[in-house]
């Protein structure tokens, strides 16, 4: 999910002959398991992957602040809203591990903030829709960030070190998340007949969105193939999206809502469970900046980056500061 469309600069995996002396040490470091470090040589196409890959993923935790931001002042009780307070600022956590992982790559915390604002580097298409209700805080919670932690798990063997290393707090605080938004998801469920109705609803609009979040089938997802290679990326979209519905289809039985899948069957020859087709289109669509949400989100983050610009110089003035008495 934190992959979509990233680009790895290559073509087709190389095989060993192809490769240089240093690519293919590169390679056998790998394949053994051994992290890949900052200080490490390391093929510049897997620098820039890792710089891609970890900076979608960052701006996905900040961006993905704001559709949770929306019910903060509409939460139903006090406590509803002091967990969804701290859950919103684990997902800014999340981000500030993941831009430092990237800094260790040789880029600018700066300079991918301008990417993101500019347009050129995307965030997870799941943010670009609205929370029309307050099930749609317990579906985020239950759905994406099930998908999340589908995701992220596998990441925290990805082949670079620091970016293994974030992954680690950041599963066990998203394993928290889905258990909070599967808990709202339970009260609504067992609550009057509106309130199971507005569970289902957020069912309804939220379940596409999500099975959207691991990426385009991996016969269309060009660049797969060399991301495992290097062990950036442990399984392929079609097997994390089938982990998911898996896992997720009981939890909604068990809820008592219907997965909105005419075609949903369970495969016993398979062992998996069977569904319909998506819409890629609307993948596509949202991708390219014409989901419901993406100008609103991006002008969101733009302004609370030009709002904050006062906080950043005075942090840097009082460093600047400090430093000269220590020069001093």
């Amino acid at each position: 999910m934190y992959a979509q469309m990233v680009d790895t600069g290559v073509r087709s995996v190389k095989d060993a002959a192809a490769m240089t002396p240093e690519e293919q040490a590169f390679q056998a470091r790998i394949d053994a398991d051994v992290k890949v470090e900052p200080k490490d040589w390391m093929p510049e196409h897997y620098r820039r992957t890792l710089i891609r890959q970890i900076q979608q993923h960052a701006h996905s935790e900040i961006v993905g602040m704001l559709p949770e931001g929306n019910w903060v002042t509409r939460a139903p009780t006090l406590k509803r809203k002091a967990i969804l307070m701290a859950k919103i600022q684990d997902e800014g956590g999340h981000g500030l591990y993941l831009y430092s992982a990237a800094e260790t790559l040789g880029v600018s915390r700066d300079d991918l903030i301008a990417d993101l604002h500019a347009g050129r580097v995307k965030y997870s298409s799941i943010f670009n829709y609205p929370t029309l209700t307050w099930a749609d805080i317990g579906a985020i919670g239950w759905l994406v960030d099930g998908a999340a932690i589908m995701n992220q798990v596998p990441l925290q063997r990805t082949s670079y070190g620091p970016y293994a290393r974030a992954m680690v707090r950041i599963c066990k605080e998203e394993s928290f998340h889905q258990r909070q938004g599967y808990e709202i998801m339970m009260h609504l469920a067992q609550g009057t007949p509106e309130q199971k109705r507005m569970a289902q609803d957020a069912l309804d609009r939220w379940w596409q969105p999500s099975l959207m979040m691991f990426g385009p089938p991996d016969a269309d997802s060009v660049h797969s193939a060399q991301s495992m290679q290097w062990k950036i990326k442990l399984l392929s979209n079609d097997e994390l999206r089938q982990r998911f519905v898996d896992q997720t289809v009981p939890q909604a039985d068990y809820l008592g809502l219907t997965v909105p899948d005419p075609q949903l069957r369970w495969n016993a020859e398979r062992g998996h469970y069977d569904f319909g087709p998506i819409d890629w289109r609307e993948f596509y669509d949202v991708l390219k900046g014409n989901g419901p949400c993406n100008r609103d989100r991006i002008r969101t983050r733009v302004k609370a980056w030009e709002d904050g610009a006062w906080v950043r110089e005075a942090a840097v003035a009082h460093a600047e500061k400090r430093a000269a008495r220590k020069a001093a």
